[in-house]
């Protein structure tokens, strides 16, 4: 059987995993009178949840007589690193631009790493059939960054299908009258214009994983493209280390892709992409290859984390009370199975109860703490903070490209906040009553803007960033929050008496009945000092009130604090209290007198 190997690359949210799952739908995998509402190919409840791919997934399906394995990749810059690593699997890519945003910061990466690796592109513009829709235009500006990235002449004559993959249609035009059902017009031009993957299967095997996989009973499973060679179950291979030695072992499993499943398979050959187990710490990048005939493939390139945060055993008084997990010992063991199978990931030992953990950015990181969280895990987390490296023996911080869409009347206010955070803007283009704006800025410029960035649009505003280079330190003071807080000085049940008594003082994060403790933050001071504050407590009743006048208090409603929130939220004197059921904000020092004493000696 013919073979085609092609990866689906976009922006975050430009409809690449809905794409892929109206191909499968429509490419007649399933019975007619088969359920297919809820299957997709973001299989995880927080992708499903959030509507972004976190994961690559690989999948397959037989279209005229061709296997064609298909990998979704994720949109966002957090995790970018798959999909450098997936271009080395493919021949080929889908480049997916929604019709009204066109070219995004996320689509310019995502390009340079397909031209890198010489992939073939074909152009898929989607969501036609949104009323803003500006198919020529985009279309301008795709063919420009073309150009702007160096794109051969072969790769210029890029061929283009415009789509609507929420409703299972496409066409060569960009007239909506032209759209037909089904995506025989895209898996036709994969056939046409996507080369066969080269390699020979009577050579010497060589595989190279490019992704991993975790399993509780087979350990680390490489996911990757056979470049030579045939590969079978059962048989003794061996591995080409990242240090320059090898080691044999045997092939335990062996999978193969097909629609939404991993099947167990016997025997693969050059061209197909297979995941392997039986060798608990393959690594990406490395090579297997025949013990008689060691070939190693060229290293594959993994992005270095770019943020740190430290990770600990939950220290507040309420310890315990909520989560299943609180040790130290559970916390480490998770965060080391979680490095098995994300090799953008770090962690190293802080002090006994707490880890210092590198990822890509807030993104990768808060998805992590959100999937321990479920997993009923307490833990508390510290104020993300950028990694500065040492470059010839000078201090150098890893720097962003910024791209916001906001309203015109919001220009003044988001420009300003961008200056005092060390922003430097390369662009502006008005359209429609909105204005995109390019930046570059310091990584750490961009920790608590999304909340800032979201005030001063009043939500309308869109924000996509993604890394860009390390470059030398500014000397900006950035990244800490203007506004103090109010901490609770005492410990128990939140009064209506007392939180209305506290209103003018700031905004509450806090209802009536709301457990707390003393050095927990219960809201956001109006000033720009910490205010201790009292919160529990009730109203003195005396023969002449009544008990229930506690009930015609009239409370604003409470700020929702979530994870997102109170990470981009705190300073570096606070921490992130996380539970199954309860995201808190707290002090470092909990104890009122102790935290005063070590403020005023700071400020001294």
């Amino acid at each position: 059987m013919k073979k085609r190997n092609v990866a689906i690359i976009a922006h975050v949210d430009h409809g690449k995993t809905t794409l892929v799952d109206g191909i499968l739908k429509h490419s007649g995998m399933f019975r007619e009178n088969e359920d297919t509402s809820n299957i997709s190919m973001d299989s995880n409840d927080l992708e499903k949840e959030r509507g972004i791919t976190i994961l690559a997934k690989t999948t397959a399906l037989d279209y005229k007589d061709t296997r064609i394995n298909i990998l979704d990749t994720p949109g966002h810059a957090d995790f970018g690193g798959e999909v450098e690593r997936i271009m080395n699997m493919v021949d080929g890519v889908l480049l997916v631009v929604d019709a009204y945003e066109g070219a995004m910061p996320q689509t310019r990466f995502v390009l340079k790493k397909a031209f890198e690796a010489g992939a073939k592109p074909i152009v898929v513009i989607n969501k036609v059939d949104k009323p803003s829709a500006r198919c020529s235009k985009v279309l301008d500006e795709i063919l420009d960054l073309f150009i702007e990235l160096g794109a051969d002449d072969e790769q210029l004559d890029f061929k283009v299908i415009y789509a609507s993959a929420l409703n299972g249609t496409c066409s060569f035009n960009d007239d909506l009258s032209t759209q037909t059902e089904g995506f025989s017009e895209i898996l036709d031009t994969i056939l046409e214009e996507i080369p066969e993957p080269t390699g020979d299967k009577d050579k010497a095997l060589q595989f190279q994983p490019a992704l991993l996989d975790y399993n509780e009973f087979v350990g680390r499973i490489g996911i990757g493209r056979i470049h030579n060679g045939k590969i079978k179950t059962g048989e003794m291979v061996t591995c080409c280390r990242l240090d320059g030695t090898t080691k044999q072992f045997r092939i335990q499993k062996l999978f193969g892709f097909y629609g939404y499943k991993r099947i167990e398979i016997e025997e693969a050959e050059a061209g197909d992409i297979v995941a392997i187990a039986g060798l608990s710490d393959i690594s990406v990048g490395e090579t297997v290859c025949n013990p008689s005939d060691i070939l190693p493939l060229p290293i594959l390139h993994i992005d270095e984390p770019t943020l740190q945060m430290t990770f600990g055993a939950n220290s507040s008084p309420f310890v315990g009370r909520d989560g299943k997990i609180v040790t130290a010992r559970k916390i480490e063991e998770r965060l080391n199975r979680e490095c098995q199978k994300d090799v953008s990931l770090r962690v190293e030992q802080s002090t006994n109860e707490s880890f210092l953990v590198s990822g890509r950015g807030e993104l990768h990181l808060g998805i992590l703490i959100e999937n321990m969280r479920r997993e009923g895990f307490e833990l508390e987390v510290s104020k993300p903070t950028v990694i500065i490296k040492e470059i010839d023996g000078q201090k150098m911080e890893p720097y962003e490209e910024l791209q916001i869409e906001v309203p015109e009347d919001c220009v003044g206010s988001v420009i300003e906040q961008l200056g005092l955070r060390g922003a430097k803007m390369e662009n502006m283009i008005n359209f429609e009553n909105q204005v995109r704006l390019n930046y570059t800025i310091p990584s750490r410029g961009l920790i608590g803007f999304s909340t800032d960035f979201m005030t001063l649009t009043k939500g309308y505003g869109i924000m996509n960033h993604t890394f860009k280079e390390y470059a030398s330190c500014e000397a900006i003071d950035i990244g800490e929050r203007k506004l103090g807080v109010l901490v609770s000085v005492d410990t128990g049940t939140s009064t209506a008496y007392s939180i209305g008594n506290l209103e003018d003082r700031g905004v509450m994060f806090i209802e009536p009945g709301t457990e707390v403790y003393e050095g927990m933050v219960v809201g956001e001071c109006n000033r720009d000092n910490d205010l201790a504050v009292n919160v529990t407590k009730g109203k003195n009743l005396t023969n002449i009130r009544a008990a229930g006048s506690d009930h015609t208090v009239v409370l604003k409603r409470p700020r929702p604090i979530s994870l997102e929130y109170a990470l981009d939220y705190i300073n570096s004197d606070e921490l992130v209290e996380v539970t199954p059921n309860f995201i808190r904000i707290r002090k470092r020092i909990l104890n009122t007198e102790l935290r005063k004493k070590f403020d005023s000696r700071k400020e001294k």
